[in-house]
């Protein structure tokens, strides 16, 4: 018997699977709500026009009349002009205050806007507003007026937007809030100034958190694989409870200040 030398040759088989095919990752661009600003450019538009009247009041009659009839003096609300609470919002002092006040409205006006909605976003800045007014009527003797109660009303917001939404907004929300944080901080510090009537912004920071926190949108992604877009889990109902309960809290404080101070 002869014994045959192996195939030393020979080839291992081959493997006839074809291979899986690689699953490129691919971003998915999601569409923004489409709203235009039109609460914010008419706040703006309305504060100007008034900004406006004041130069051309003190220039004919040597007096600033909106503001002799709007400005927040504690004496003339104790006797009835409520209205005092809340018009100071569109009244300023120079051109720079309106410049700056508006400037910032513009940098936070629009994208809040455009997730609250018109109707809401004018309560938030309203109620901010108020809130302010209160506050430094009620630790403030001083005369004051500018719309800056409310804008720190709306910085608030902001930063209860995307602490609520961090989840969607990503790593970059953490970055946003610390930087927000800190324009809040310094903007407080500055208001130390004894011409800055600090109260007034710590009234708006604290009406505007309390809003968006109770109020403010709750955002998700819904949908499927190009058809993907964003919902606001918050209810209306939710939001407008939120607008009366605040606004009676504001009146309740203003009400007590008052009783105290004709004692």
């Amino acid at each position: 018997m002869t014994h045959q030398p192996p195939n030393t040759n020979s080839s291992p088989p081959t493997n006839t699977t074809p291979p899986a095919p690689r699953i490129t990752p691919q971003r998915i661009a999601v569409p923004l709500p489409k709203k235009k600003p039109i609460a914010t450019y008419a706040i703006m538009a309305v504060t100007v026009m008034i900004y406006f009247l004041q130069i051309g009041t003190e220039y004919l009659f040597k007096i600033d009349l909106p503001a002799a009839l709007g400005m927040k003096v504690n004496e003339l609300i104790a006797r009835g002009q409520i209205w005092r609470l809340i018009t100071p919002v569109f009244l300023h002092g120079s051109v720079l205050h309106i410049g700056f006040n508006m400037y910032a409205l513009y940098l936070f006006g629009p994208g809040l806007e455009r997730y609250y909605g018109k109707l809401k976003f004018a309560a938030l800045y309203f109620i901010s507003g108020f809130g302010g007014n209160v506050f430094s009527m009620m630790f403030s003797t001083m005369p004051s007026l500018g719309s800056s109660t409310a804008i720190f009303g709306l910085i608030g917001a902001q930063g209860v937007f995307i602490h609520h939404n961090r989840k969607m907004l990503g790593s970059n929300a953490t970055r946003a809030l610390t930087s927000l944080i800190s324009v809040a901080v310094i903007n407080l510090i500055i208001g130390m100034s004894p011409n800055i009537d600090n109260w007034g912004h710590i009234g708006g920071l604290l009406g505007g958190t309390l809003f968006a926190w109770y109020a403010g949108p709750l955002l998700s992604l819904e949908g499927i694989y190009l058809d993907i877009h964003i919902s606001n889990h918050r209810q209306n109902s939710e939001v407008w409870l939120t607008a009366l309960a605040l606004i009676a809290f504001f009146v309740i404080l203003a009400a007590g200040a008052l009783f105290l101070q004709g004692k």
